[in-house]
């Protein structure tokens, strides 16, 4: 485990107004205009002007970094598409269809998702910031070949393979109700990279990966972690999966530098997922990271409804930058919601547990998929079988 200098009081908050230049479509379910929500209630809450907070201005990534995992092919055809007026598809190549449309910018904006991760990573290793927030990051889906999930660029890996490449060792943690298919794809053989997914089962829901048993392959065999929830799963079960699985994997692989995905499609109003989580486990995850006291690189992810991810990523961000929030939204953001056609009033959750079936069955798929991790995982780490937090 390397150290390196940080500012332990230095946070960085990533974005730009360049984000809303794109759009993925009007009936299209990812709408770019929620980082543009997030970073409004961010400001109203007056958490863009608190000491040792930095905001950073998303830079495009250098397209030299974009072969340590993407194939030129991809990203010649990808560019030539973004470039074209004329509406264009390739199909091996998972562009133009209904997931993942080819607009005019696409090239860019997945440019700028992916160059505010990299500068993310520049901003913990270069310039000792505590934890840098990319709000715009996250495209976990991408393949090296191939967009998928509304993700044509994979950001975390590009930043990973950067440390990687610069001796580090590197924990990604991904809390989206999608599994990080892409990342776990990207460093199945490494064994200097730990990728660690909490997410909806597969079984029945995109993208159909993410068992306990892909445990990784070769050198990075016991370095894929995947703990799979089942429908209807809530805070409490969350919780017991990141005590039971997640604490003890990065206190036993110690990282220098941590990668975190922070989707909040988890939360139980979110219109493409089956979960029932509150902001309550955004809160949770968000602490004990912060916990961890490892230099954090902490990016955006999915969330499908605009008011789910301002709100989550706004109590995210006061938790990074160490301010006191009310449970009330700001009245002038109620206003703007209201707008928008939202009757929200609260920036936290009421408590919410799953009904009592649902419950039973959720935590019975909780401890299958713990049995097998704590049997197969655990002793090729060093880890106590008993281990819990």
């Amino acid at each position: 485990m390397q150290r390196f200098s940080t500012d332990s009081a230095s946070r960085a908050l990533i974005y730009s107004h360049r984000f809303q230049d794109f759009s993925f479509g009007q009936e299209h379910p990812f709408k770019i205009d929620r980082y543009w929500l997030a970073y409004e209630l961010i400001g109203e809450l007056g958490l863009l002007c608190l000491p040792g907070v930095r905001q950073i201005e998303c830079p495009m990534a250098p397209e030299s970094m974009l072969t340590s995992f993407h194939c030129p092919d991809y990203l010649a055809t990808l560019k030539e598409f973004s470039a074209d007026q004329t509406p264009r598809a390739n199909f091996r190549y998972g562009l133009g269809d209904v997931e993942n449309p080819v607009f005019p910018g696409v090239y860019e904006w997945s440019l700028l998702g992916c160059g505010g991760t990299v500068e993310a990573a520049r901003l913990v290793v270069e310039e000792g910031v505590r934890v840098a927030f990319n709000l715009a990051g996250g495209y976990h889906h991408a393949h090296a070949a191939r967009a998928s999930g509304f993700s044509y660029l994979n950001d975390a890996v590009v930043a990973i393979q950067s440390l990687v490449d610069r001796g580090l060792r590197v924990a990604y943690v991904d809390i989206d109700a999608h599994h990080g298919d892409g990342v776990q794809e990207a460093f199945y053989s490494s064994d200097r990279v730990l990728t660690i997914s909490l997410h909806e089962t597969g079984d029945d829901f995109f993208p159909n990966t993410g068992f306990p048993h892909e445990l990784g392959e070769g050198d990075g065999y016991g370095f894929s972690v995947n703990v799979p929830f089942a429908r209807h799963s809530d805070d409490l079960i969350f919780e017991q999966a990141f005590r039971g699985v997640v604490l003890p994997m990065i206190e036993a692989f110690r990282p220098d530098v941590l990668v975190t995905q922070m989707g909040v499609d988890t939360l139980r109003t979110d219109p493409l997922s089956r979960l029932e989580m509150t902001t309550g486990t955004i809160e949770f995850a968000t602490r004990s990271f912060c916990e961890l006291d490892i230099p954090w690189v902490c990016l955006g992810g999915g969330g499908y409804c605009k008011v789910n991810v301002a709100r989550s990523w706004a109590l995210l961000w006061a938790i990074l930058a160490g301010a006191a929030v009310p449970d009330e939204l700001p009245p002038r953001f109620v206003s703007t919601i209201r707008k928008l056609g939202y009757d929200n009033t609260l920036l936290r959750d009421h408590p919410r547990l799953a009904q009592p079936n649902d419950f039973a069955r959720a935590q019975g798929a909780l401890e299958r998929s713990l049995a097998i991790l704590k049997r197969r995982l655990f002793p090729l780490h060093g880890i106590d079988l008993e281990a819990e937090r």
